[in-house]
């Protein structure tokens, strides 16, 4: 019967069979032989897939003035047979005392560049620059939105293991999905955001994650927990999933922490522990209330290095019902059929602190934070 459910689960994005721990080959296996790779300018190119799989570039600001901000470009193949761009764009209300704003809009006439490092469509562009060091954002899809913003890399950045991607499948050498996370940890960040009301000046600090989900992203996950923080001196960035029973709730962390101009640490022994949680009503999950992050890894030269980021998450910024646009019945159907209930919980909580351990040094220092806490299913 693994066969029905799993051509079931293909076509309609029904819950997969059981395959087990065999059937995921996790970037924590590459890392034992080569804990990560920096990353080079043609390892940024887009896949565009030609089988189902979502792809995103996103970026975060943390502005010198408090703004919080999120943009991100999703190119998605369904089947095989139809693509369709998104852009999106978040002002965070960090003061809590009104609504985000919040923008998601379809891009027409979307294309790659010939390298397939830079990528366009009607009101809107995404460029790489010569240098392969800084990525430039235009957007005026929505006048809301009006985005032009510039992130220049700080640190180098990497991928964990070889080339940073969890692997699915029976066969490891004809994987049937893919899971891969490659990370700008340290940005400058340059530029502003126009809305109808203000024009942001968002210089800052900012991080740039590009991930590419090879195959329908709730068989991929049930679980995310996500991280960036930024102090004066460094950049910590963790990003976490745990997989469905289909196989075997398989835990798969990526992390690391920088400072300007070098790696100190990137690696999977790395944890997420959510200390204290509340049942949250609307969505009938564990929302956290206190999270503790920690990394754990050696420097090029061996030195051991342990940080940790720690405490109450203060109250939420959003919670994300996934599926909120999507009409009533449908949400019903999918959320039964596929076993999902999609809702994401966002918090950026003021003065935590960054403790971090090199060798026989000690530092702590406080700074910005963004995080996530997704369930799925």
């Amino acid at each position: 019967m693994n066969w029905l459910k799993s051509t079931l689960a293909t076509v309609a994005g029904t819950q997969e069979p059981e395959y087990g721990s065999d059937a995921i080959h996790s970037v924590a296996r590459q890392a034992e032989s080569q804990p990560y790779t920096e990353l080079l300018k043609e390892d940024l190119r887009w896949r565009a897939l030609d089988h189902t799989n979502v792809e995103t570039q996103t970026y975060y600001v943390m502005a010198d003035n408090g703004a919080l901000v999120m943009v991100q470009v999703i190119y998605s193949n369904i089947a095989g047979i139809h693509t369709t761009a998104q852009f999106n764009s978040k002002i965070f209300n960090v003061n809590g005392d009104g609504s985000h704003n919040w923008h998601s809009d379809p891009l027409s006439n979307f294309m790659f560049d010939e390298p397939m490092l830079s990528f366009g469509a009607d009101n809107f562009s995404l460029a790489l620059n010569e240098e392969g060091n800084a990525y430039t954002i235009k957007s005026a899809v929505s006048d809301d939105s009006l985005v032009n913003l510039t992130f220049t890399r700080a640190s180098p950045g990497f991928v964990i293991g070889k080339d940073g991607t969890t692997y699915f499948g029976t066969d490891p050498a004809n994987p049937w999905g893919s899971m891969r996370h490659a990370f700008w940890p340290r940005c400058t960040v340059e530029g502003t955001i126009q809305t109808k009301d203000q024009t942001l000046d968002l210089k800052g600090r900012g991080v740039f994650i590009q991930a590419l989900q090879g195959m329908k992203p709730h068989h991929a996950a049930a679980r995310w927990n996500f991280i960036t923080f930024q102090n004066p001196t460094y950049s910590a960035i963790m990003m976490e999933y745990t997989t469905p029973a289909s196989y075997d709730s398989t835990t798969v962390n990526v992390g690391g922490i920088v400072t300007d101009d070098d790696i100190i640490y990137a690696g999977v022994n790395n944890s997420v522990t959510h200390t204290a949680s509340t049942q949250d009503a609307e969505s009938d999950w564990p929302e956290p209330t206190s999270i503790k992050w920690v990394w754990d890894g050696s420097t090029k030269d061996m030195k051991q290095v342990h940080a940790e980021v720690d405490g109450p998450l203060d109250k939420r910024l959003d919670r994300v019902d996934i599926m909120a646009e999507v009409p009533g019945f449908i949400k019903s159907i999918a959320g039964s059929v596929a076993g999902t209930r999609p809702y994401i919980f966002q918090y950026s909580p003021q003065g935590l602190s960054l403790k971090l351990k090199i060798g026989g040094t000690e530092t702590e220092e406080q700074g910005k934070m963004f995080s996530e806490a997704t369930f799925i299913s």
